[in-house]
């Protein structure tokens, strides 16, 4: 009851909930208290049952968070498949946490409170970054996330990212406990100085965040921006509605509220459905219409999603298919940036859906191709880039084309920033996931990398939510979602570099390192038992 308590609070604290986010201070108390009641016990198979409890909070909780995925995949692939699918984030991601609390046991049997719950913290965040890094990323459910519904108290965040917020979150939850545990086992005579230290750890980073958020003032450098809400039926987008009539819509909905003085437009992931070849696109019919379309606008660009591919005469890269002509081919969910002058800039997605754009481990797993190749086509095989590229414009301005699910990466939303992008574009295509809080909470998480870099975020969705967030986190404007729409902005462009932005994630790093020496630990503790 205790581990379900928690994976209730827990659920109840994430997005899209609102003004629910504090709970996420207190929502593991529960769990550790049972936790530490099987550790004081006569249990057989401790470890076992630590391992069962804790892997209960944490697997409700990922499912009743992100249910969605299952709706997703459903929907494109037979049943059995996507529920396999669905482990990834459902079940992986809830594995790698349990592993988190089972190591904090083995700190927890010969070792004081302290050490074993720097052991935790330091084990969390290894999972944490672990599951952003490998080809089984997934790092929607990182703790830090979870204040995106209340940006107002983590302006903090431009200096230490969502990583600050998972120690901010532990720290309470750590303190708190050890509190309460003293104060109905032990009986202290000095209760009220640790309730005064755990109130300032909450009190403090709240009111420098509220004392941030008031203060700040954005530069004025004004750019006007449209962004575009065509909403196609993702499931209907090919072969109901021909590519032609897909971009007079989108052409009719830019011109709709676009001025002469429109610097940029912007369109949805696979905006553009006809797979183009990159090095033709000059001499394509999509290339001529939209030259027309950016004539009306002198200083006129758009940034859109597209699906492309190129041709090579060898396997240049693991994701190179072969075609029966002798030649290879790369597929991409790319972004592409037109010019009212003539030029087109290309940025491929790098951080690709495991089983979905990209098979994970493709070197080991390669014999496992033609399976996914059969459910799609393109499923598990689009070829990506390693690092992310700006797209510069005429006069020089820099966007960062971020499509979809790349959003969800702050430190690498901060190299775009880096290579010199003044605001962040996020194309995307939440359609897939329906009606359902995926697309909300893919909203919220975007106020996270506009107050992280301190760049306004312009996002266009293809079904919504479209909208605009400024440089603090706030939503300025946003569309309703399934309606076609168009919503124009005047935003402000911002050169200057966060701390955050700079170091990136510094505290997951020293998290890691910390985590190996407690691990190390744990492994002494093992051997010297062993040979005794």
């Amino acid at each position: 009851m205790l581990a379900l308590l928690s994976a209730f609070l827990l659920w109840l604290a994430w997005p899209p909930f609102s003004f629910t986010a504090p709970l996420l201070l207190i929502a593991f108390i529960p769990l550790l208290f049972a936790l530490e009641d099987i550790m004081r016990n006569n249990y057989s198979r401790k470890g076992q049952k630590v391992f069962l409890t804790a892997g209960l909070t944490c697997l409700v909780w990922n499912t009743a968070s992100i249910y969605w995925v299952f709706n997703a995949m459903n929907a494109i692939l037979p049943t059995i498949i996507a529920m396999l699918i669905s482990l990834i984030p459902f079940g992986l991601g809830a594995l790698l946490m349990t592993l988190a609390f089972r190591l904090y046991y083995q700190l927890r049997k010969r070792n004081n409170f302290i050490i074993s719950a720097a052991g935790l913290l330091s084990f969390w965040i290894s999972y944490e970054f672990l599951h952003q890094s490998w080809d089984l990323a997934f790092p929607w459910m990182t703790l830090g996330n979870g204040f995106a519904s209340m940006h107002q108290i983590i302006q903090w965040y431009e200096y230490t990212g969502v990583y600050g917020g998972t120690i901010w979150i532990w720290l309470s939850n750590l303190f708190l406990f050890q509190i309460i545990y003293n104060y109905r086992f032990n009986k202290p005579t000095k209760v009220l100085v640790p309730v005064i230290g755990w109130g300032a750890l909450i009190v403090v980073p709240i009111a420098l965040s509220l004392t941030i958020y008031n203060q700040y003032t954005e530069h004025l450098n004004p750019s006007e921006i449209v962004v575009v809400q065509p909403n196609v039926d993702p499931y209907a987008k090919y072969g109901s509605m021909p590519v032609e009539a897909q971009i007079e819509n989108l052409i009719r909905l830019s011109d709709s509220i676009a001025a002469p003085n429109t610097e940029f437009f912007i369109w949805p992931e696979t905006a553009i459905p006809e797979m183009t070849n990159e090095e033709d696109i000059y001499g394509s019919h999509i290339y001529y219409r939209l030259q027309d379309f950016l004539n009306k606008y002198k200083n006129g660009n758009l940034l859109s999603g597209i699906e492309s591919y190129l041709l090579y005469d060898s396997a240049k890269t693991t994701t190179a298919r072969s075609l029966e002509n002798g030649q290879f081919v790369d597929y991409f969910n790319a972004a592409a940036m037109f010019e009212n002058a003539g030029k087109v800039q290309f940025y491929h997605k790098s951080k690709l859906v495991p089983g979905v754009e990209q098979l994970p481990f493709a070197g080991t797993l390669s014999f496992m191709k033609p399976l996914f190749a059969a459910f799609g086509g393109t499923t598990g095989g689009y070829g990506r880039q390693k690092e992310p590229s700006v797209f510069y414009s005429q006069s020089g301005i820099g966007a960062a084309p971020v499509i979809c699910y790349e959003s969800i990466w702050g430190d690498y939303v901060s190299k775009y920033v880096k290579e010199g992008a003044q605001f962040i574009a996020v194309i995307t295509n939440d359609g897939w996931w329906g009606n359902t809080s995926g697309k909300d909470q893919h909203l919220d998480y975007a106020k996270l990398r506009a107050i992280e870099t301190r760049r306004w975020v312009v996002r266009s969705a293809n079904t919504g939510i479209s909208a605009f967030i400024n440089q603090r986190g706030d939503i300025v404007q946003q569309s309703k979602w399934w309606e076609p729409t168009a919503l124009k902005q005047e935003i402000n462009l911002n050169e200057e570099i966060t701390f955050y932005t700079n170091k990136g994630d510094y505290l997951a790093y020293l998290g890691s390192v910390a985590s190996i020496l407690f691990l190390g630990m744990i492994l002494i503790k093992l051997r010297k038992r062993q040979s005794n």
